[in-house]
């Protein structure tokens, strides 16, 4: 689990003209519905999706990998889908506190547990306990919904009740404005003394020891972090889709975060939504195009990734950006 190559900004780029790079970018989203509003609910969900993976990313700085991460995507759903049911006209940013407390508070009991492992005792351990929620979302049935899940209702808007068009793109722009402040906040933590305790463990986790400093403290630190993005992405994709179902928890989703997160460049944070991005869009019309053998188009995409560029796409940007740079 830790030869998992980690990304690390270009050195031969200017940041100040990435950043402006970055900023563009997101600019560019902002005016989706604007130029293509056919797209809108495309990467509404790929910014979702690219929260979530943040939250594998996250562990991926620390060498560990997790096969049951979206446990928290599915919990901080169907948290908001109960509340949703049990406080008609419930407020969205009520829903989306209590799906992302109830996200954390699963990542620190499951934390707690899962922080003494490394390795693939860490992936499995996680993928059990997803497995075991998955059972319990399908078993079930007049709680939760079973296979069919539950449908959630448009919520209120600050007291206000919206139409549909003007709900999706108050949701739309909510989610860039989540993927920019969170974000920032993730690259932030990993920069801070805490984070950088964090990502020692992939590094040299017995001199953390040495020096009196707990690395499971440091590392469950990081988990937390981990399970309250993954909440965050859960309650989004949650309310655009308006149904949740026991296929938020189940492994291929856990599996399709990995694939994200080594696909946009393994532990960089602007990777993971780009990678999200690129795969919301090739899942979605390659399906459409070439429905038998998209997954191996996929599958075969990702091994040239690996094979050729371990830093990811993100990793392929940045040094084309910076050799651009370099010649002009």
């Amino acid at each position: 689990m830790s030869s998992v190559t980690t990304t690390a900004p270009a050195t031969g780029s200017s940041p100040a003209a990435l950043s402006l790079l970055w900023i563009a970018g997101v600019v560019l989203l902002a005016a989706v519905p604007f130029l293509a509003p056919n797209l809108q609910l495309l990467v509404n969900f790929a910014l979702a999706k690219g929260l979530a993976v943040v939250g594998v990313t996250v562990l991926l700085r620390a060498g560990q990998v997790s096969f049951g991460h979206a446990l928290f995507f599915g919990i901080s759903a169907y948290i908001g889908a109960f509340v949703m049911a049990s406080v008609p006209g419930m407020d969205f940013f009520g829903i989306l506190i209590a799906g992302t407390l109830g996200a954390a508070l699963a990542g620190l009991v499951v934390g707690l547990f899962v922080v003494r492992y490394r390795g693939i005792f860490f992936g499995m351990l996680n993928l059990a306990f997803s497995m075991i929620f998955w059972s319990i979302l399908e078993k079930f049935y007049h709680i939760t919904g079973g296979a069919d899940g539950i449908r959630l209702t448009r919520p209120t808007v600050l007291g206000m009740e919206l139409g549909r068009d003007a709900f999706e793109l108050f949701l739309y722009y909510t989610a860039i404005v989540l993927v920019v402040g969170l974000g920032w906040f993730t690259i932030r933590w990993f920069a801070s003394p805490v984070g950088q305790l964090f990502q020692t463990i992939k590094t040299n986790e017995t001199r953390l020891e040495y020096l009196g400093i707990s690395p499971r403290r440091a590392m469950l630190s990081g988990y937390l972090l981990s399970a309250a993005l993954c909440g965050v992405g859960g309650i989004l994709m949650a309310t655009a889709q308006g149904v949740v179902t026991p296929e938020y928890v189940w492994w291929v989703r856990s599996a399709e975060m990995v694939f994200i997160a080594v696909l946009g460049g393994a532990g960089s944070v602007r990777g993971a939504f780009l990678g999200a991005l690129i795969y919301e869009f090739v899942r979605t019309y390659a399906s459409a195009y070439a429905g038998d053998v998209w997954q191996m188009l996929l599958g075969a995409f990702l091994l040239v990734i690996i094979l050729f560029a371990p830093g990811g796409i993100i990793g392929i940007f940045e040094r084309v950006f910076a050799r651009g740079k370099g010649t002009s």
